[in-house]
């Protein structure tokens, strides 16, 4: 099942049921005005909402044209925003960057940090920031949950699984040094993040959800150009399980919490092999590629994002078809001048 939110009926957005081919949609107010209702009360609504999924794509019912750029983040507000670091790769690259040793825990262990989600950026919205802040994308998998009680067990936390999209976790990497520097974490250096429009069912994945993992790749193009496509299921080294069971350790979860994967990252040896110019997979933000060419040619080449510079996130099944829709955010920095 696919569900978005649309931009319209107040602060939350209306929430509406999305058909597979993303072509049309129904909004479903007798059953949830929005989709942090629906998820407060999975149970019941759930099968309704799976009703009404089935018979847009059978054709049983009409719907009205899907506009992706319509769309707020499948939730445009929520109690919890949580992301991990489940790809030790792309841990040691950026560290590698800071000149910052690994934790042998961080193997064992998964890093986490917990961000705003009083408010997220649309799929197709604007990230507002300043050139000086050193402007990154971040592309991920996230995951939603229903509720999950404290001290669930990893098998536990991966059934409260509710729903799978995609994210952007804007990253300001000149701001990030500063701050850890302080010893207390992200703040400032981690603004709004934006979600894929449409958010969907575990199940819909088909074989492509296992694990508790999503086993496709996870393509980004930077200004038009194809820039990665790295496997989100290939080196992840905590699943969705493991994640969520970390956060529930000491707390327990509401339904409509999100917990992200960050950055998706494929070992692949050096610069010279990794980059899709090469024949590699490629990269889901630029502090990769600058570290590869910090190593490899003494500093970096590749220049952070700037004013209308624009990220587009994407993933498709085995078919070739957008299983969540893009992502596309263009960068503003005159707005926050």
């Amino acid at each position: 099942m696919k569900l978005a939110t649309l931009q319209q009926g107040g602060r939350d957005g209306t929430l509406v049921v999305v058909s597979r081919d993303l072509a049309h949609c129904r909004a479903v107010p007798a059953i949830a005005r929005t989709l942090l209702a629906a998820l407060d009360d999975w149970a019941t609504v759930e099968p309704q909402l799976r009703q009404v999924y089935e018979a847009l794509n059978s054709g049983a019912i009409k719907g009205d044209p899907f506009d992706q750029a319509a769309c707020h983040s499948p939730l445009p507000r929520t109690w919890q925003w949580a992301d991990g670091s489940a790809y030790i790769n792309h841990v040691e690259l950026v560290r590698r960057a800071r000149n910052a040793e690994v934790p042998e825990s961080f193997y064992t262990d998964p890093l986490m940090y917990q961000g705003g989600s009083d408010g997220f950026i649309p799929p197709y919205g604007k990230i507002v920031a300043q050139d000086a802040w050193g402007i990154d994308f971040e592309a991920e998998v996230a995951v939603v949950t229903g509720d999950v009680p404290m001290g669930a067990t990893p098998e536990e936390a991966a059934k409260a699984i509710r729903l799978v999209m995609l994210v952007n976790d804007v990253s300001l990497r000149n701001l990030i040094p500063s701050e850890l520097a302080k010893g207390f974490g992200f703040f400032q250096s981690k603004p709004a993040s934006a979600f894929s429009p449409v958010a969907v069912t575990p199940d819909e994945l088909g074989d492509a959800w296992r694990d508790a993992k999503v086993h496709l790749p996870l393509v980004v193009h930077l200004n038009g150009q194809l820039f990665g496509k790295p496997d989100a299921g290939v080196d992840m080294t905590f699943d969705f399980g493991r994640l969520i069971a970390h956060v529930a350790k000491t707390r327990t979860l509401c339904a409509g919490s999100i917990i992200g994967s960050g950055t998706v990252s494929n070992k692949q040896g050096s610069l010279w092999g990794s980059s899709i110019a090469n024949g590699g997979v490629g990269y889901c933000c630029l502090a990769e590629v600058r570290t590869y060419e910090a190593i490899e040619q003494g500093k970096p080449a590749t220049p952070f994002m700037k004013h209308g510079d624009t990220v587009r996130i994407e993933m498709f099944d085995g078919q070739g078809r957008s299983v969540f829709g893009a992502i596309e955010n263009q960068v503003d920095t005159r707005s926050a001048a």
